[in-house]
């Protein structure tokens, strides 16, 4: 397709919904569909289960569930085909559906995002291959927001740290390929990090093979519409390898959406809260028991249990929620009570003696919106409510006590006794063991003494099984002995033959980009350290270093830098490393700087021209999170974003959301020993 003018993230979603509808349209009759659970959340974005029964599903199962009945003739499963184990949970409820059921049956399988030879094979291999009709549901991006595009893949931290699989690397390259194909080439790739050079050299290699599809068939003319340029109207894309920035993801998120997922979780823009916090939902119609959905996303019948829960939508349809969400969760009070004060005003206002007939026309025109604000602002409430609780919980301060003073560059060792107190309290292992990483990944690891002394508590404490989970806490980088990292390397991180720094020195690095912030303003930020209360996330201080060189140079050098504005200039460099190769050399991983260009160099200018200079263009930057991303963080850029002025957008690309307990859990072992 040919390059368009904006990356306009309705586009990306009216897309998967158009391809999974028709692809729905291509079964005839009435079916059954049987979707995977961590797919259920991302279709429901897009598409309402109402418009699936128009399309003619009749019930939804989760595959998970092993529960599909043979009320229809056509059964469509709609599950990942990456992996083995979802593959092999279709082959056996197929074979049991034909084994059970009395009248013949068609099966159709759409993989997401793509078909693989490893489910064709295990297909195949369970004799069921030929009885199906297999086909591709290309879902890759999916937007949460405007800004922010996910691929939504719970399993990515833990299959690229852990079990070293690159599948979700490559996914991403293929994501961001079709981003370039529909937008043209990143003019600039830049990155820090393993993985994020990795993911560099895929996009690479994929417009290479591009290329020489369309010089061997130039009839193919949407091959040949590869021969992309540059884009005109987005200016570099950013990849920030999680591993370069385990601290940020280890420390508790401050502001107000990060809290919520810090204590609720948030997944596919809801959260569920138990009903005795916000109140019941609205009431509304019993679901038939014919088929089974939330409003959001296609679902089987909810279990009694969750009957107690409420789920609530997080996202800018929530004027309110949009106001709250970046907020410091200190000042979340403040603002709620001015938004309460601005309603009952606007309500009392409906008393005004000799009112015309237009103002009361005005104000019942206006009622709905005041009542959704209203109802919107009892759910904010209940839910800061609530978070007070947790925050002024002795628990909580002691856990930010700890998190504080590591991430200022304290001597560890004075926090020890805190750690070996929350263990004695039996507080939950993975908030041990963020504290235990967080202290690995801000000193070049733990001393071998200091390792061997908390492994032993925990293993006493919360049982034995947990030596897997130490060996796979190492394996990842999240938790390691001082010494496994090599002396030689903490104390030149250039000792790497490949010239990459192989651990981080925090201590420099927090002093260069400035990563704590004393004197943080959490009311009206000046610094992107308000998310965490004087911690700067040294992933978004790395955009910094490309989208926002003058002040940062102000920030961490303020007395041989030219008098700057004391908020962040909107100037911005050329976009690349300038300026900071030495602070990049002391953080681990290979740096990526890649610049794009277009083969033929007359048709680039020429269609740059019939594009327009860009003088007047938004410029658009991609920030890519491969690993995961934090809510604090994107809340850190959405700052940044409001610096920049209305001249530049940035876009949040990642390969889903992540938290501290998430990082931590994919190395937590979930098995125990047995006990006779």
């Amino acid at each position: 397709m040919a390059p368009t003018a904006t990356l306009d993230a309705s586009d990306i979603t009216e897309k998967a919904r158009r391809d999974l509808l028709q692809l729905l349209e291509g079964v005839r009759g009435k079916k059954n569909l049987v979707i995977e659970k961590s797919l259920a959340g991302p279709v429901g974005l897009f598409v309402k289960f109402s418009t699936l029964q128009e399309y003619g599903v009749d019930k939804v199962f989760f595959l998970e569930n092993n529960n599909v009945d043979s009320t229809q003739r056509n059964v469509v499963f709609l599950a990942r085909g990456e992996k083995a184990r979802q593959v092999q949970a279709i082959a056996e409820q197929i074979k049991r559906v034909r084994r059970e059921s009395k009248q013949d049956h068609e099966f159709s399988i759409f993989w997401v995002p793509r078909r693989t030879l490893v489910s064709d094979q295990i297909l195949e291999e369970t004799g069921v291959l030929g009885e199906v009709n297999v086909v591709e549901f290309p879902m890759y991006f999916v937007p949460l927001e405007k800004t922010v595009l996910s691929l939504e893949m719970d399993d990515a931290f833990g299959d690229i740290y852990l079990r070293r699989d690159p599948t979700a690397i490559f996914l991403a390259a293929r994501a961001l390929m079709l981003l370039q194909k529909s937008q043209g080439l990143f003019p600039r790739i830049l990155g820090k990090g393993e993985n994020a050079k990795s993911l560099a050299n895929m996009l690479l290699h994929m417009r290479a093979e591009e290329d020489i599809d369309a010089s061997s068939d130039p009839s193919n003319a949407h091959v040949h519409s590869f021969d992309l340029t540059p884009s005109a109207t987005i200016d570099n894309l950013i990849i920030i390898d999680r591993g370069v920035d385990f601290p940020t993801v280890l420390l508790t998120q401050l502001t107000y959406e990060g809290l919520i997922d810090e204590t609720f979780g948030i997944q596919n823009n809801q959260t569920e809260v138990d009903s005795s916090i916000t109140g019941a939902a609205p009431s509304q119609p019993p679901p038939q028991q014919t088929s089974g959905a939330n409003s959001q996303a296609p679902a089987v019948q909810p279990p009694a249990s969750s009957a107690l829960k409420r789920k609530i939508l997080l996202d800018s349809t929530d004027k309110l929620y949009t106001q709250l969400r970046d907020a410091n969760f200190a000042i979340v009070g403040t603002l709620l009570s001015r938004v309460a004060r601005r309603l009952q005003s606007d309500y009392d206002s409906r008393h005004k003696a000799n009112q015309s007939i237009n103002e009361l026309r005005e104000f019942v025109n206006k009622l709905p919106s005041y009542q959704a604000e209203q109802a919107s602002l009892k759910i904010h409430i209940s839910l800061a409510d609530e978070l007070k609780k947790v925050t002024n919980g002795d628990l909580f301060l002691r856990v930010l006590e700890v998190q504080q003073n590591l991430a200022a560059g304290a001597d560890p060792s004075t926090v020890h006794e805190i750690i070996e107190e929350l263990i004695a309290r039996d507080c939950p292992l993975t908030t041990v063991l963020r504290l235990l990483c967080l202290e690995s990944s801000v000193s070049g690891g733990l001393r071998q003494r200091d390792l061997e002394h908390f492994k032993r508590q925990v293993l006493q404490g919360y049982g034995y099984q947990h030596l897997l989970t130490f060996a796979a806490l190492e394996k990842i980088g999240l938790l390691i002995p001082r010494v496994s990292a090599g002396a030689g390397a903490y104390l030149n991180p250039l000792a790497n033959p490949s010239g990459a720094a192989t651990v981080t020195d925090y201590n420099l690095v927090r002093k260069s980009l400035k990563l704590f912030v004393d004197d943080v303003n959490e009311s009206e930020p000046n610094d992107i350290a308000y998310v965490f209360s004087g911690y700067a996330p040294l992933s978004v201080r790395l955009v910094q270093c490309i989208l926002q060189k003058p002040y940062l140079a102000q920030l961490t050098n303020p007395r041989t830098t030219p008098a700057l504005n004391s908020q962040p200039s909107t100037a911005t460099a050329s976009g690349n490393w300038k300026g900071f190769e030495d602070v990049l050399a002391r953080i681990k991983g290979p740096t990526v700087d890649e610049v794009q260009k277009g083969h033929n160099a007359a048709a680039s200018q020429a269609r740059k021209t019939l594009q327009g200079s860009g003088g007047g263009q938004v410029k658009t930057s991609i920030v890519f999170f491969l690993g995961g991303v934090t809510f604090a963080e994107i809340a850190a850029l959405r700052y940044i974003n409001g610096q920049l002025g209305e001249k530049r957008r940035l876009i949040v690309a990642t390969t889903g959301m992540i938290k501290g307990d998430t990082a931590v859990g994919a190395g937590v072992e979930g098995r125990s020993f047995k006990t006779r």
